[in-house]
């Protein structure tokens, strides 16, 4: 970064600048954890058992916290993937369950948005397709950060709920499904997209926006015909810059596609969703008759649903990346 040509090539100076931020941030974390560590030692060896029984007790405190920041630490060796710190397109589509599974998306939509609020990531919201009644047909987030790849293709799948309708008149017990995916982002796409290939739709953004958004046709569809891969953008006020956003996704998704079949992952990574429907679920969120969050994969469970609700979803991450750490 030191060489007088460095920024001449400003992409490729972003990206050394982006591989930097990744790896200092993980020397850093560890070099403060080191010297806290020794800091606490070294106090307490000068301790006196007997008078210095309260900062004992508030070391105890410090240690317990230092311990838990070890573990994260310990979580990041495993991003060994060649995509962990990627950043990536987020999105969530209703499934079987008609109004139910609208709202299910948009209540998913909510819990990773709380989430990566709590964990520092920047995302945006590049596609929304709002519900007839309720909640949303899909959404799509386009999320920047701390390996925002690494922990969050463990929430690829069908997720399934199981509740008493609000919108049940009778107030019966329904169950809802819908799926996530998450393609990495790719800073220097070499895929050769032809144009030939592509079919691409414009209309008017739905939702909130204002008169510009609602009555120009800025939003953009494009179809990548051969693999039937679709995309869509709609929150920039430009149709060329939904149009820019929306390539930039389809490239990602080719690419991991073709990744995926040359890696022999596919199944593993899409094969798994099969259906959004019964029998496809990776994790199931009881309401009625109990409360309970599951994870068929790894086992991992809680009876705290409204917590995950609100974003607490880093046991089930992390349970996820042991499991196939072991699996793998």
């Amino acid at each position: 970064m030191s060489a007088p040509d460095f920024w001449n090539d400003a992409e490729g100076a972003q990206k050394t600048v982006g591989e930097l931020k990744l790896l200092g941030a993980a020397v850093d974390d560890i070099r403060a954890l080191s010297t806290e560590t020794g800091d606490e030692i070294t106090l307490l060896e000068m301790s006196d058992e007997v008078r210095d029984r309260a900062h004992i007790v508030d070391a105890q405190k410090k240690f317990a916290g230092i311990a838990r920041r070890v573990e994260a630490l310990e979580l990041q060796t495993l991003f060994n993937g060649p995509n962990d710190g990627r950043d990536v397109f987020l999105s969530v589509h209703a499934g079987a369950g008609g109004v139910d599974s609208m709202d299910w998306a948009a209540m998913l939509l909510r819990m990773y948005q709380r989430w990566l609020d709590k964990n520092g990531y920047q995302a945006s919201l590049v596609d929304y397709q709002a519900g007839e009644e309720a909640g949303a047909k899909r959404a799509v987030l386009e999320i920047r950060g701390h390996y925002p790849f690494g922990y969050l293709k463990s929430e690829v799948g069908v997720h399934r709920l199981v509740r008493i309708s609000p919108f049940d008149a009778n107030h019966r017990r329904h169950t809802s499904f819908a799926s996530v995916d998450v393609v990495p982002e790719y800073e220097d796409i070499e895929i050769d997209i032809d144009e030939k290939d592509l079919r691409i739709d414009t209309y008017s953004a739905g939702g909130p926006g204002g008169q510009h958004v609602n009555k120009t046709q800025s939003a953009v569809r494009i179809t990548h015909v051969p693999t039937g891969i679709i995309v869509q953008c709609q929150n920039e006020r430009s149709q060329v810059l939904n149009r820019k956003v929306a390539m930039r996704a389809l490239a990602a998704k080719i690419r991991r596609v073709e990744e995926s079949k040359r890696e022999g992952e596919l199944a593993k990574l899409y094969g798994e969703k099969g259906e959004i429907a019964f029998g496809s679920q990776i994790r199931s969120y009881t309401l009625q008759p109990y409360t309970l969050v599951k994870d068929h994969r790894t086992g991992a469970e809680t009876g705290n649903v409204q917590a995950v609700l609100d974003g607490e979803i880093d046991p089930f991450i992390e349970a996820f990346l042991k499991w196939k750490e072991r699996k793998y």
